[in-house]
Parts: structure tokens; sequence; C-alpha cells
């Protein structure tokens, strides 16, 4: 592969070589307060925003895709909705899919850092070649004010004691990043009035840690979130901030503040439809290995999906035998009144199933269940024809219950777009 062809990184191929953001990293492990992930609009461009997110092998499907019909995709990325490394398990477990298929194809992250160092030494192994970190400043009393919590392991800390330990990974990480040879860039927003003059002495020490290039982003107001009264700085201002900062590190000025979900130039809004195939793979159901061989079904009558979990005394089991999709049995559900107990020892009764269909679920049970890694899948239609698409990996977008009257709404909501 050539390095050079990532777009962020150089600005000569900003437009000529193409990105791709998988959003398979919902979760994050800090709230910044000039950041909101609940609002998603096809029109907006920032860090934070997707229309859908993706599992990995749902990632897989829809990278495919990409590759067909965008013709100079030189990086893939992960960048978000959350932070990757909140998301550990999914975003390593992209990253090996996507290396694995398209060995030649530059693999880059873009994270706050806190939870990276622990897979250094994989990304390294994986040539992921590329890292940024959004690092905003090192003096505890401006970091302070950035944050308003930060969780480290089990643990939330306060803006004040949670910015030290946030640093204090941050400036490891980066530190071990250049250890492996790895391309490291380091995103600062510049918040007016909170740390527009400290960022000369972060590029001050950017540089003496071997970073390779600084990216002053201007702060940008969204609605929702805590900084969302202050204003954007000026052309003026930013100017003046990365002309000083260049003194000591190579600047980025071409940063297009990507959405999660971003495909394409730089710059540019993203297709409409590859959006739609990207809300299409998140409604596919997630095909797993051999361990989980069957799918369970809550039906009134045995035809169609038709049945609310809570009200199934039963569930109809599919499996494969000889290559066919068959039934295989039905298995009565815990008796109803045992709280969260009720849902785990179901968990542990289709712990074989990769997929539950059903017409209706509770938050509980669903929190319970797709904690034990069973794809829930709301659906109105034939058994038959949703068992095959789970075995198959069919979409089915046809199939999937919505709200209808979430289509009236404004364009407001999980940050998961207008399924």
């Amino acid at each position: 592969m050539n390095l050079s062809n990532h777009p962020c990184f150089n600005a000569e191929m900003r437009g000529s070589h193409e990105r791709v953001h998988l959003p398979v990293a919902p979760r994050c492990n800090i709230q910044c307060k000039y950041c909101d992930r609940q609002y998603d609009c096809v029109n907006e461009s920032r860090p934070g925003v997707t229309s859908a997110v993706l599992r990995p092998k749902q990632a897989m499907t829809y990278l495919d895709f990409v590759f067909e019909n965008v013709k100079n995709i030189s990086v893939v990325g992960i960048t978000g909705p959350g932070d990757p490394f909140a998301n550990s398990e999914e975003t390593m477990e992209t990253l090996r899919l996507v290396r694995g298929k398209y060995p030649e194809i530059i693999l880059c992250l873009a994270t706050n850092g806190l939870g990276l160092s622990p897979y250094i030494e994989e990304l390294a192994q994986i040539n992921v070649s590329h890292v940024t970190i959004t690092l905003n400043a090192l003096d505890p009393e401006i970091g302070a004010q950035i944050y308003s919590f930060i969780r480290h392991g089990k643990k939330v800390l306060s803006p004040k004691a949670g910015f030290k330990v946030l640093l204090e990974k941050q400036l490891e990480a980066i530190k071990k990043l250049k250890e492996k040879n790895i391309t490291t860039k380091v995103n600062t927003v510049i918040i007016p009035g909170i740390n527009e003059d400290h960022i000369e002495a972060v590029a001050k020490k950017m540089s003496a840690l071997g970073v390779d290039i600084l990216n002053c982003i201007p702060f940008y107001p969204n609605k929702g979130s805590a900084f969302a009264h202050l204003k954007e700085p000026s052309k003026e201002l930013v100017n003046s901030i990365r002309n000083k900062a260049a003194q000591y590190i190579p600047q980025m000025r071409h940063c297009g503040r990507c959405r999660a979900d971003a495909v394409g130039i730089l710059g540019e809004k993203n297709n409409k439809e590859i959006m739609e195939k990207l809300k299409e793979c998140s409604e596919m159901p997630e095909i797993y290995d051999e361990k989980r061989s069957h799918v369970a079904v809550a039906s009134l009558e045995g035809a169609l999906v038709n049945q609310k979990l809570g009200k199934a005394k039963e569930l109809l089991i599919y499996g494969k035998k000889e290559g066919n999709i068959t039934f295989i049995e039905s298995r009565k559900t815990p008796e109803p009144g045992g709280g969260l107990k009720r849902w785990e020892e179901l968990a542990e009764m289709i712990s074989d199933c990769r997929a539950l269909l059903v017409s209706g679920i509770g938050d509980n049970p669903r929190r319970v269940l797709s904690g034990k890694g069973i794809d829930i899948l709301e659906l109105d239609g034939l058994i038959e024809e949703a068992v095959e698409a789970v075995f198959e990996g069919y979409s089915m977008n046809y199939m999937i219950r919505r709200d209808v009257e979430a289509c009236n709404r404004p364009c407001a909501g999980a940050g998961m777009g207008c399924m």
C-alpha cells in the first residue's frame, strides 16, 4: 500500500483519493462539552453523526458494496460515532476482518486515546498505519473545563480527576504509537474562551513526542451540547492559532469535520444510494459461527413472526439439516414474574441461537439478550422468509417493524438516522 495516499494526512490526496468510515463504535467513554451524538441529518457533517450503526460482519457486507461503487477508496477508518476503544471488541474484529479481505487498504482510527494503549501492539501487527488522537489540553485547569466526565474502567470520574487520567493515557498512547512507527495525528478543538491561548503549548509538546501532524479544528456549536452557547471561532483566529502551532509541527488545514459514516472525497456529502445501503446493512442479521447454529422465533400459530416476547409461552427453534433450513423443536419459555432472572434464564435457554425473531420486545429482555450476543429482530412476516434471511444474510428491510409516526418528527433522535 502507498501510505501517502491518506487524504487526511496528505493534503495533495484530498481531491483524488477517497475514504470510508465504518460506524461500528456507538458507545463513548468520555463526555466532551462540545459533543452531542443525539442528532443525525443527511445534511450535517461532523464527528459523532451517523445514519446507522453496524456490527463487524454487517460492516463487511457494506464495505464490499462501497468498494464496488466507489472506485478510488484508499482508506478504511473507524471514527465512532462514539469511541473505537469504548467498543474495543467491535473495533478490533472489524479491523481484523478488513485486513484479512483487503490486505492492501490503508487502515486508520480516530480516538480520544483513553482506552487505546492495550491495543497498540495488535494494531501494529495488523498494519493499522494511521491513528488520530483528540487531545485538547495539557493543563488540568483547562482540561477540566472541556469534559463533563471521564469513564475509566468501571469508575466515572469528575472533570478534573478524569482529565488527569485521560491526559496520562493519551500521552502514553502517543509514545507507544511512535515506538511502533504508526503515523500519528493529533486533533485539537479550538474552543473560544477555553483553550485558544493554550494550543501553542499543545503544539510544542506534540512535536517533542514525535507526532506527525496537528489538526487545529474550529469549534462548532452543537445543539444539545453544554457548549452550544459558544460561538464558532473566526477564520482569523483559527489561522493565527495554526500559524503559531506551525512553528513546531506540520498543520492539517483541510479538515472536513467528517461524519462517522463518511464516504468519498473529503468535504463532499455522502451519496444517497450508499447511505441507503448502510441502513439496509444495519438491519441485516449478524452471521455467527457454528456455535450459534439456530434461530428462535415467537409466533402465535407457527407461520408468521407475530408474537411479542413477553407473551410467548414457547419459542420455535429453526436450524439447518443437510443444507436445508428446517424446524427443529419448540422450547418453553421461563414463567413470568421472575424479573431480570427470567430473561437471563431465557438467554441461557437460547444460547445456541444467533437471532431471536419477535414482533415486539421490552427494554429489559432486549438489554439482557443483546448482552449475551443474541441478535434481536422485531419483524412482521413469514417465518420461512425471515429465518432464511438470517441464515443467508439477506436484507430484512421490508419486514422490519417501524414507528410510522417517526417519519414526521424533527431530524433528531438517538443518532441512528431515520429507520
